[in-house]
């Protein structure tokens, strides 16, 4: 599938652990907003502190972030959320979702990386169809687990995609369960109940016809996309690759 971007925000090099923690921490924040401040009732919440327990992110700043998002902190904070659409080089369609708390910084930014680096900024709707707009769930298991299409079956994804053998230990199996948007919290939820650790449970963008590039081009598209993730309140980058 043309997934997110393969260099996913909270898979980046170690050297760039500031801006992981910055992310995860606005995802807890607009988790909250959106679900509320307990992790059993809410699936993304549960996703991101399970991320940010990953990342070394400590039980304190976890906290913090979830009273901010609640707006019980001292120092509470509201992003909002923007979306972008465009073509990066070579007419690869891109999708780049940012959280921010000041959308007169964070505009002429995104707009600065397409103009400067042979990118089509567009309006809304001009790559959003040649996307699928759906849940994506992210989930390993400890142990024997049964085939992992059942599993999808079970749990009431449409689909799933085995993780690489890289990513996991030795006697462990991992999927990634794409669903419906609307089904989201039902299969993560489906997912716990069988046993299973759910690290990401989020709706996502995937293209439906992937673009393959030549190397030299597509080194040129990661550049584009590696200076779009770079931006501060850049939280999300889909691009529409093979």
């Amino acid at each position: 599938m043309g997934a997110q971007w393969k260099q996913k925000w909270r898979e980046l090099n170690a050297h760039r652990k500031g801006k992981i923690v910055n992310r995860i921490v606005k995802e807890i924040h607009v988790a909250v907003k959106m679900g509320g401040e307990d992790p059993e009732l809410n699936a993304r919440l549960a996703a991101a502190i399970e991320t940010a327990r990953k990342n070394s992110v400590t039980k304190d700043t976890i906290q913090k972030a979830i009273r901010k998002g609640a707006g019980t902190g001292s120092d509470s904070v509201v992003y909002q959320s923007i979306t972008f659409e465009g073509f990066a080089p070579h007419q690869v369609p891109v999708i780049i979702e940012c959280l921010t708390d000041n959308t007169n910084r964070t505009v002429p930014e995104i707009r600065a990386v397409f103009s400067k680096n042979g990118g089509q900024f567009g309006t809304s709707g001009s790559v959003a169809w040649m996307f699928d707009h759906c849940g994506l769930v992210e989930a390993t298991f400890e142990g024997n687990a049964a085939d992992i299409e059942e599993v999808a079956i079970e749990c009431g994804a449409d689909e799933v995609t085995p993780m690489d053998k890289d990513e996991l230990s030795e006697n462990q199996a991992g999927g990634s369960f794409y669903c419906k948007a609307t089904e989201l919290h039902n299969v993560t939820q489906a997912l716990k109940d069988l046993g299973w650790t759910v690290s990401t449970s989020e709706l996502t963008y995937e293209v439906k016809n992937p673009v393959e590039l030549p190397d030299d081009q597509l080194s040129e598209v990661q550049d584009f996309l590696a200076k779009l993730d770079d931006l501060d309140d850049t939280h999300r980058v889909y691009a529409g690759l093979a």
